[in-house]
């Protein structure tokens, strides 16, 4: 896998060299950036090569790749949700319905990680795979917040409902807003693709339906963007605020 830039590649030196099998770096590069890259390569125990710029663009064509590429094998998270779960007196986590673009799936679980989520779940049968594209658009997520894709959503859903996890979905129809409902101390985000959504047996299995009040003329945010609003609204509601529990 690709990992190319200085902020991606930076994140995954931070974790340590397991897994990072070549650092590429231009040629004739002194600045402040590199020192710093160099630094953190030494940290991990993984050894750079200065190479011509041509050979990077080779290997990232068409990319901005800030002339630093790193190869590396991709993140394996290896956790089970009923493992993790138990682990986890209060869980908080984000579920994908319907999100095939890698870059939306990347930048969901890069919020995901800012917001102390848990965990990402997506079913198999309609979700991105974790792709070279998420895991750059993650800049660093991928190997921090575990994306588990589970054959059947909606059966997920009761499973979570199961151990006392509040399941909440957005939708633009429902009638209360998001800031009017008060968030206990476990749950769970449901969010669809841009456009169509939730799925019907997806929606049904939800606790509560709440929808992002827009003042605008756009009807509605990025799935990435949402996850954004709705996760760090629980923050505030449950480090920051007063929540009613359930």
């Amino acid at each position: 896998m690709l990992i190319h830039g200085f902020h991606a590649v930076a994140a995954r030196l931070k974790r340590g060299g397991d897994g990072v099998t070549e650092l590429y770096i231009a040629s004739g590069r002194d600045d402040a950036r590199v020192q710093d890259l160099l630094r953190l390569a030494e940290q991990a125990g993984v050894r750079p090569h200065f190479v011509d710029v041509a050979r990077i663009d080779k290997l990232c064509p068409q990319r901005r790749h800030q002339g630093v590429v790193m190869l590396a094998e991709a993140a394996s998270v290896g956790v089970d949700l009923d493992d993790l779960l138990d682990r986890i007196e209060q869980p908080f986590l984000l579920l994908l319905d319907g999100v095939t673009d890698p870059r939306n799936l990347g930048a969901c679980l890069r919020v995901a990680d800012g917001a102390g989520v848990h965990a990402v779940i997506a079913p198999k049968d309609h979700a991105c795979p974790l792709t070279e594209v998420a895991v750059q658009t993650a800049s660093g997520a991928a190997d921090t917040v575990p994306y588990l894709m589970v054959t059947n959503l909606a059966r997920t859903i009761e499973d979570l409902q199961e151990r006392n996890i509040w399941v909440i979905g957005t939708a633009d129809e429902a009638p209360k807003t998001l800031y009017e409902e008060k968030l206990p101390s476990s749950v769970a985000w449901v969010l669809g693709a841009e456009g169509k959504g939730l799925r019907r047996l997806t929606r049904q299995r939800c606790d509560a339906l709440v929808h992002i009040p827009m003042a605008g003329s756009v009807a509605s945010l990025n799935v990435s963007v949402a996850a954004g609003v709705v996760l760090f609204e629980t923050v505030r509601q449950l480090r920051y605020g007063a929540s009613a529990g359930r």
